[in-house]
């Protein structure tokens, strides 16, 4: 008998955060003409400044990401949440008479393609912006490129440390998921301050309990590994860190972790990474509180065949689906999100976290061209930027986003999530069987809260 496994969707959502040819919705891509200047022996007559990717009628934007390859399980319901609400938007008559066109490229989870596209984007098809720039390898490999020409860049499906700027008027770089140096340091805080441990998971970290760390050597796990570092040092438990590199070996790992004694676990890695480092944790039954990214509050990646109550799993998540007043217990931006998706092309992903991440983007970078338009001046880059600096930008499902004095910090509160399931009948069969009906789903277990708020907690 095959068990029916009904995966319910992150309801407190935890992310980000993975055909050579170009794809463009909307109307066909319009070439903008370069800015160009009254001849010198002419009247008085100001410079003639035409915009990059924007003409009287439409706004062009993209980004590369991957449909296929090792992260199109992200990329493309990710782009297709973009797409719904750039659709939407146009449906509306789009942002001061102006619709918008959306050109993505595959990269193929391939940072030399995402170089090469991205380039390709900003020179050949003079996009405005990048809107939605996807992936760690990509946006890592594109940064510098973004920087030098100036580029609007909103929104990007990473949170690696070379997106953080303490300080930096006019960056082009507008981050918004939480940097990866954030979520170390929080999932950092929570394991050693939240009342977490014990038989019945309500007890404090015991006294000289030791952490364990395993990492992945890439941008990801660096980048989470020095928030850990960092907030291990303000916590002064730096001497009872045990850190462990992943490579190839996850069973490696995590003998020497058991060997260790350690009371917790913090994975620092993307999906694939995390559910590997799970499915060791209980081959090699190392039975203690796991901690990691908001970008694995994914039910996918843990096989609840594995599952184990005393291996309670927990991630941050930085948007929060759930409103007691809102309809059926939901966010009403939620219902917002779900009737654009749900109703156009895109319909099938109307339940995909990762679909409401590139809406998220969507949503972003349009709330920036109204605050152009309502600022009434022209739509350039530089306006765009000191626009989005202006002030604090509210999250939908979410706190906010704060740019203003060149802040670069990304979003710097979350909430924290729990693995949970729930076995029993088949509900669409008659006949009745043992456990052949799973409801899996991350559910909220601590409100959203800043680094501070979470430090100043008692153990």
């Amino acid at each position: 008998m095959k068990k029916l496994v009904l995966t319910a969707f992150v309801i407190l959502f935890g992310v980000v955060l993975v055909a050579c040819g170009g794809t463009t919705t909307t109307a066909a891509p319009t070439t903008a003409q370069p800015t160009t200047a009254a001849p010198t022996d002419a009247p008085t007559t100001e410079e003639q400044i035409v915009v990059q990717g924007v003409t009287e009628t439409t706004i062009k934007v993209g980004n590369a990401a991957s449909t296929t390859g090792a992260g199109a399980g992200v990329g493309v319901p990710f782009n297709a949440g973009i797409q719904a609400y750039f659709e939407y938007i146009n449906s509306q008559g789009g942002i001061d008479g102006r619709t918008i066109q959306f050109v993505t490229y595959d990269d193929e989870t391939d940072p030399t393609k995402g170089l090469t596209y991205t380039e390709r984007l900003i020179e050949e098809d003079e996009v405005f912006a990048l809107v939605g720039h996807f992936g760690t390898w990509t946006v890592g490999a594109t940064l510098e490129l973004i920087q030098e020409v100036g580029v609007p860049m909103v929104y990007a499906a990473t949170g690696i440390n070379s997106l953080y700027f303490q300080e930096s008027v006019g960056n082009p770089v507008l981050a918004v998921q939480p940097i990866y140096m954030t979520d170390g340091r929080i999932m950092t805080a929570r394991a050693i301050k939240e009342a977490v441990y014990g038989v019945n998971h309500d007890e404090a970290l015991p006294e000289g309990a030791k952490i364990g760390v395993i990492y992945t050597n890439d941008d990801v796990g660096l980048s989470i590994k020095a928030g850990i570092e960092q907030e291990a040092e303000i916590l002064g438990k730096s001497a009872d860190m045990v850190y462990q590199a992943v490579t190839t070996s996850y069973a490696t790992a995590v003998t020497l972790l058991k060997a260790s004694g350690v009371s917790a676990v913090i994975l620092a890695m993307n999906q694939e990474p995390f559910g590997y480092s799970l499915q060791q944790m209980h081959n090699l039954a190392l039975n203690v509180p796991v901690f990691s990214s908001y970008v694995n509050a994914d039910v996918s990646y843990v096989n609840h065949t594995l599952y184990n109550q005393a291996r309670p799993i927990y991630v941050n998540a930085w948007l929060d689906l759930l409103d007691p007043e809102g309809i059926s217990g939901l966010h009403q931006d939620y219902w917002d999100y779900y009737g654009i998706i749900s109703t156009g092309s895109f319909s099938q992903y109307a339940l995909n976290n990762f679909a409401i991440a590139g809406y998220m983007a969507a949503y972003i970078f349009v709330e920036g061209l109204k605050r152009v338009e309502a600022a009434e001046v022209e739509l350039t880059w530089d306006n765009y930027i000191a626009q989005m600096e202006s002030e604090v930008l509210d999250i939908p499902m979410g706190g906010m986003v704060d740019w203003t004095n060149g802040k670069r910090w990304g979003i710097a509160e979350m909430s924290m999530l729990q693995y949970t399931y729930v076995a029993g009948d088949n509900p669409l069969t008659t006949d009745v069987v043992e456990t052949d009906y799973l409801y899996e789903s991350f559910g909220k277990v601590r409100e959203i809260e800043t680094i501070e708020e979470i430090e100043a907690k008692g153990n």
